[in-house]
Order: structure tokens, then sequence, then C-alpha cells
């Protein structure tokens, strides 16, 4: 049985040093729906200037202002859910770009010995801490970095997480980072090689991205930093699809 997974039919097999997909061209159907659901989702979620208590994968969790919010993007729920499926004991985990700190927390559940989790936002740094505490996962650190940047070169890490902003575009303010990701996805281009450069020797990186993101760009960026790629989950929704990537080097 493979030590990342309980269940043997977790990882669906994709071999290749790409993605081996193409986004689809979207229709102006699709595109005036994505717009709405931005708006709605920017003016009313992203934007919101109080603190929400919520429930998400188990977690009684806190979101502050221009914290990615759980609860309204399923996508956080979904990975999660995933990461309980992994065997984790003993290992050193970090998750880029946490938010509320739910991957992390997830992490933590599955049994690793160490989290580090890490975030631009401050606010999501802190509310990751905070979530931490609360839930009773002493062994757990929160950063603020641009991707692993603030992070030491030291430690490695067993498994990185990751679910970066799903969409291109010129992020309007610090709320709006977690669902665009800039021109031609600037803020998490680094991501991969980043990440690479604190792998552990058999050390894996599980990312999430949507039928949404440009993956022939990822899939680009992925072969440059020296990792392979295979589709461990999928799950599709009305709208779009969440892909779960695990990635290793080569």
């Amino acid at each position: 049985m493979d030590q990342w997974a309980d269940k043997a039919d977790v990882f669906l097999v994709n071999e290749g040093g790409a993605l081996n997909r193409r986004s689809r061209p979207h229709s102006p159907f699709r595109r005036w729906l994505r717009a709405i659901i931005h708006f709605l989702s920017y003016h009313f979620v992203l934007n919101r200037r109080n603190i929400q208590v919520t429930r998400a994968a188990g977690f009684r969790l806190t979101v502050r202002p221009t914290v990615f919010h759980p609860r309204y993007f399923i996508s956080s729920e979904r990975f999660a859910e995933f990461i309980d499926g992994l065997d984790l004991r003993g290992k050193h985990v970090l998750d880029v770009g946490t938010g509320t700190g739910i991957l992390a927390l997830a992490a933590a559940r599955a049994g690793a010995e160490y989290v580090v989790a890490a975030d631009i936002n401050p606010n999501a740094a802190l509310n990751a801490a905070d979530n931490a505490r609360a839930n009773g996962f002493p062994a757990f650190s929160a950063v603020c970095s641009n991707l692993l940047s603030a992070l030491a070169p030291r430690p490695l890490f067993d498994v990185i997480l990751s679910s970066p902003p799903k969409h291109a575009g010129e992020p309007r303010d610090l709320a709006d980072r977690g669902w665009h990701a800039g021109p031609a996805y600037r803020d998490v281009a680094a991501l991969f090689e980043q990440a690479r450069e604190r792998l552990k020797p058999g050390g894996r990186i599980f990312v999430m991205v949507s039928s949404d993101t440009d993956l022939g760009l990822f899939g680009r960026l992925i072969d440059e930093a020296g990792l392979n790629a295979r589709v461990a989950l999928e799950h599709s929704i009305f709208i779009e699809s969440f892909i779960i990537y695990e990635l290793t080097a080569r």
C-alpha cells in the first residue's frame, strides 16, 4: 500500500511531464456566469468587513476579513477531505496560500508531526494560527510569506500543499488575491520551482487547480521546475472541475 494514502484507489494515474490536458475556451455565457459569480463573491464574501465563525471539514474556524472563506468556496473542503485520506504520520508539511489554515489543519489531523502554514495575506497567517490553537494543534507554525520566499532554506518538507488562486487577472486588492493570481498567473508562477527546492527526497506536492485554470501554462511551469504530475483526484461541480495533482521530482 502507498504510504501516502489509506485507499489504493485514491490516485488516478496520469503519468507525464505535463498536465496532459488543456483548458477549454469559454463560451460567452460561461464568461458572463463567471463574471457574475466573481462580482457576488467579491462584494459579499471576499471583501466583507466582519469576522465570521463557521464549520468546515470538521473544524470550527474563524474567518477574518479578506481571507478566503471555506464554506462559500467548496474547493477547500474537497481538498481537506482528500488530505484526510493521506497517511501523514511523522511528516513535515507546508501549506502555501493557507487562508484560514483549513488544509494545514487537515494535515495535522492526518498525523503530520509538524505543519507550517504560509500566506501572503497577513490576516490569513494570523487566522491560521488562531484556528490551529482553537482546534488543538500545537505543533503548528504560521508565517506571512509571498509563496515560500520568507521561509528558511531548511528544514525541508515531506509534503507541500497548495490551492493557489484559480484565475488569471489583476487582483483589485488583498481580498481579491484569493481569486486572481495576476496576469499570466504572475503571483504564483514561482510556486513550483520554490516548492521543488524545499522538498525532501521522495517528497510530494499536492496542488489543486480548476478546469478554468490555464493548465497549459501550469504544465510548463511544472516541467520547468523538474516535476512530474499525475491526477490524484478530480471533483466536478456545475460550472467547473477541481483537480488535485500529485507532483514528484524527476
